[in-house]
């Protein structure tokens, strides 16, 4: 229990860390739009072209090229997610029900319409995904991991994953995200701010629900064994009519 408490902590270290380097990196961006502004852009020969991908290139800085993430670990993949769950997910950040202040800041003046456009621009890139990490815990524990993953614990009242992900884990559409080719400190870090309520759903909240019967060994055996799989050859969502929800979920249309 130590040896988990001690990993969390030291995880929640790094995640500080990495949102001072974005807070930075933030004013950087102010600054360069400041400059782009008052005159910098008379250096251009060619304009930039006012596209969408030309838009999304600011995504980068924290979700990689094209959406891919990066190696930093605490930002997920948002290329080629159901454009359903882009979409809530950039109206909780706009609404307050995700907690970073980053993202909160970038769409906070952003119409539904532009937050729709930006999720289907994302949700139709699909670049190639980095090997999967090793897992790097006892055995006992990554079969705990998949045990949870694969079956739940109906005496808690937790369903599986796959139940509401898929057999696969690649999503369901429109609107349930993929779980593998995700870092583990990324889904670590999700739990987490579900069971501490920085992190919300439309009512009824399902996430947050399930996130606060799992306790810190559960969540540390999940997410490893989830960020170890190998990605499937087809990473597409399932259709929405192959799967029924074992739970009321606000964000996916019933």
């Amino acid at each position: 229990m130590k040896r988990i408490s001690e990993d969390f902590d030291a995880r929640r270290r790094r995640l500080r860390y990495a949102a001072t380097r974005l807070r930075l990196l933030a004013g950087w961006f102010a600054i360069g739009a400041a400059w782009w502004t008052n005159g910098g852009a008379l250096a251009q020969s060619t304009p930039a072209p006012d596209t969408i991908a030309q838009r999304a290139i600011a995504c980068a800085a924290c979700h990689g090229k094209e959406g891919r993430a990066t190696s930093e670990g605490f930002f997920p993949r948002i290329a080629g997610k159901p454009a359903g769950y882009l979409y809530n997910q950039l109206l909780n950040f706009r609404e307050g029900r995700r907690q970073y202040p980053l993202m909160t800041y970038m769409v906070a003046q952003m119409t539904d319409e532009y937050l729709k456009e930006m999720a289907d621009y994302f949700s139709g890139l699909h670049p190639p995904y980095p090997p999967a990490q090793p897992a790097n815990m006892p055995p006992a524990a990554l079969q705990r991991g998949r045990a949870l993953v694969t079956a739940g614990d109906p005496s808690r009242n937790i369903p599986a994953c796959i139940a509401c992900h898929g057999e696969s884990l690649t999503g369901l559409l429109p609107s349930v995200p993929s779980l593998v080719g995700l870092p583990r400190d990324y889904l670590n870090a999700q739990f987490g701010a579900w069971k501490t309520g920085a992190r919300r759903a439309a009512a009824p909240d399902c996430m947050a629900q399930i996130s606060s019967r799992l306790s810190p060994e559960d969540i540390a055996a999940v997410s490893a064994w989830l960020a170890s799989r190998p990605i499937p050859n087809d990473m597409t969502p399932a259709p929405a009519s192959s799967v029924r929800l074992p739970v009321a979920c606000g964000s996916v249309p019933r």
